[in-house]
């Protein structure tokens, strides 16, 4: 899971310790919502991440609930960061005062985020969340994680292009991405792999009128869904018909935020919830 991964270089970023326990969240649900993530510092406190893709007016009272809950089972309030990865301006809050009630929580926009520190971390989780945050030059970034990915075996390399490809859709990155990966040695696999080939020739089957680079757009689009629904039955097993008409029917944003729930989403349950 690429917010969980060895060096954690990012939570470094967020929290300025390093994470010792990674704790379950699966007890810690509130009103039918699910935390996404939760851990133990160094330094002996507790960090609670939220992932958000879109400006919620509702964020405040959600996190005050969080906090409550984690208090309940843990006995204390933990530090609390809303990571916001969305494409729109950030305007969101992050304090709640109502009612003699005075709570507040970090709110920390992705693309504030030394993108570079997680491009030099060792571990690729780090490298690929680097396309979300600040970098001197995007391209180049993208082309270092792409070499990297190069590097992988054929397995490997499935899952964190497909990781890479949900990413770069929350920043319009997709045809960069493209070009890059037909600048390195995996094009042929990538070619060869059914879930891009698939998603290239029905867009180009479209006739799209401004020709092949529109039509490559379109295709990794449609690659990208194929490779969501992949990487979800990889992760859980088959999945139910009822769930493959959802995706079928999922607007782009709600795709993307669907692959940032199952990077570290624990059921079908979780994901879809």
């Amino acid at each position: 899971m690429l917010l969980q991964g060895p060096s954690a270089v990012l939570l470094q970023q967020l929290s300025g310790c390093r994470v010792v326990q990674w704790l379950d969240v699966e007890t810690l649900k509130v009103e039918s919502r699910r935390l996404d993530l939760l851990c133990r510092l160094s330094d002996g406190g507790l960090l609670h991440i939220e992932l958000q893709s879109s400006n919620d007016n509702e964020m405040p009272a959600r996190m005050a609930e969080y906090a409550l809950a984690i208090r309940r089972s843990h006995g204390t309030i933990p530090r609390q960061i809303v990571l916001y990865v969305g494409r729109g301006p950030l305007r969101m809050i992050d304090f709640l005062n109502e009612g003699g009630m005075t709570f507040r929580y970090d709110l920390v926009d992705f693309r504030n985020l030394d993108g570079e520190t997680l491009l030099n971390s060792p571990d690729l989780g780090d490298n690929v969340l680097a396309v979300l945050a600040k970098l001197a030059d995007r391209k180049v970034a993208v082309a270092r994680i792409m070499s990297r990915i190069g590097s992988l075996s054929v397995s490997q390399r499935d899952e964190a292009i497909g990781q890479l490809c949900i990413l770069a859709g929350l920043r319009g990155l997709e045809q960069m991405v493209q070009e890059e990966v037909e600048n390195v040695p995996i094009i042929v696999d990538l070619m060869e792999n059914k879930i891009f080939a698939q998603g290239y020739q029905r867009a180009v089957a479209k006739g799209m009128a401004d020709g092949m680079a529109k039509g490559l757009a379109e295709g990794v689009t449609e690659g990208e869904r194929l490779l969501l629904r992949r990487q979800i039955a990889k992760r859980f097993g088959p999945l139910p018909q009822s769930m493959e008409e959802r995706l079928a029917t999922r607007t782009s944003e709600e795709l993307e935020l669907l692959g940032l729930k199952l990077l570290d989403a624990q059921s079908l349950a979780d994901l879809m919830g």
